[in-house]
C-alpha cells in the first residue's frame, strides 16, 4: 500500500473523491473508465467480497490502523488518500460515513439475457430518480427473494454513493442491469408482466393466479406518476396492494418490499 498524506484539496489523486460528478465518475463516453464510490467499510467489504476492484482509498488517520485496515490489506498496492477527519470532510463535502470511502472501477454491463437466464422473480425499476428509494428496493429485493434487478435508461444509477449507502451493499449482491422501456424484452425472455398501478382492471397482490406464474416482472414506477399507460396497457397482468383507511398508494420502496414479500414466495 501508498499511504498519501493530504495536504491540500488539489493534492494530485483526490478528484475522484472531490471534484468529479456522479456523472463524470460514471463516464457513459468511456464505460471501461467509469469509477463509483463506495462509503463505510461494511458496504467496502461486500463490494470486495463480490469482485468489485478498488483502484484509491480515503480514510481518516484512527482508521489507517483501525477499521480500515483488513480492507487496506486486501486492496493491494493502490494509493490510501489519508487526512483528517475535518479536511477530509472539506474535500468531499459531507462528513464521511465511519470515515473510509472506496474508488472502485465500475464492471462491463451485463447483458438482459445473463442476468435473467436462471431468475424466477425480477423487478423492473422504470423511472424511479430518488436514489433513497433505489438504495432501498435494492435491498428489499436481495432481503426478499428478488433474483434480479433490471433499471430503465431514466432511472437512477444504482452505484450512486447514496443509492450504494442506503442499499447497506445489496447493489453488489443482486445482478442488475439496464433494460429499454419495452416489455416485449421481458416476454422473450419468458417473463410474465405484473404492473403495479392502480386502474379500474387491477388485481389484488395476493391474487392466487399470480403464484401460478413460473417467471414473473414486477415493474414498478416512478415515486410521482407511476407507470406509463402504454406499460400498463402492454402488461400481462395491473396489481394492486390492497390498502385500508382511505390511503391509496405507498412510497414505490415500501410498496416493492410488500410486492417482493408476497410475490416471491
Amino acid at each position: 500500500m501508498t499511504i498519501i498524506e493530504i495536504s491540500s484539496l488539489r493534492q494530485p489523486g483526490v478528484e475522484l473523491f472531490s471534484t468529479l460528478t456522479e456523472a463524470q465518475l460514471r463516464n457513459r463516453m468511456e464505460p471501461e473508465k467509469g469509477i463509483f464510490i463506495v462509503e463505510s467499510p461494511k458496504v467496502i467489504r461486500v463490494a470486495l467480497d463480490a469482485g468489485y476492484q478498488p483502484v484509491a482509498l480515503l480514510c481518516e488517520h484512527r482508521h489507517i490502523e483501525g477499521d480500515a485496515a483488513d480492507i487496506i490489506n486486501r486492496c493491494g498496492d493502490i494509493p490510501v488518500y489519508t487526512g483528517e477527519r475535518e479536511l477530509l470532510a472539506e474535500l468531499t463535502g459531507y462528513t464521511l460515513t465511519r470515515g473510509v470511502l472506496c474508488a472502485m472501477r465500475r464492471p462491463t454491463p451485463k447483458s438482459i439475457e445473463d442476468v435473467c437466464r436462471d431468475a424466477r422473480r425480477i423487478v423492473v425499476i422504470d423511472g424511479v430518480v430518488d436514489t433513497t428509494n433505489i438504495g432501498a428496493i435494492f435491498r428489499s429485493a436481495a432481503a426478499l427473494g428478488i433474483d434480479a434487478v433490471l433499471l430503465t435508461p431514466n432511472s437512477c444509477d444504482p452505484l450512486n454513493r447514496r443509492a450504494v449507502r442506503v442499499s447497506m451493499g445489496s447493489v453488489f449482491l443482486i445482478p442488475w442491469t439496464w433494460i429499454e422501456s419495452d416489455l416485449q424484452q421481458l416476454h422473450s425472455n419468458g417473463f410474465k408482466t405484473v404492473a403495479m398501478a392502480l386502474t379500474n382492471n387491477s388485481i389484488p397482490l395476493d391474487s392466487p393466479i399470480l403464484k401460478q406464474e413460473e417467471r414473473l416482472a414486477i415493474i414498478m414506477g416512478t415515486e410521482g406518476d407511476g407507470l406509463p399507460v402504454e406499460t400498463i396497457r402492454q402488461a400481462d397482468y395491473v396489481v394492486r396492494i390492497p390498502m385500508a383507511h382511505g390511503v391509496d398508494s405507498l412510497n414505490v420502496a415500501a410498496a416493492s418490499a410488500v410486492a417482493f414479500w408476497e410475490l416471491s414466495k
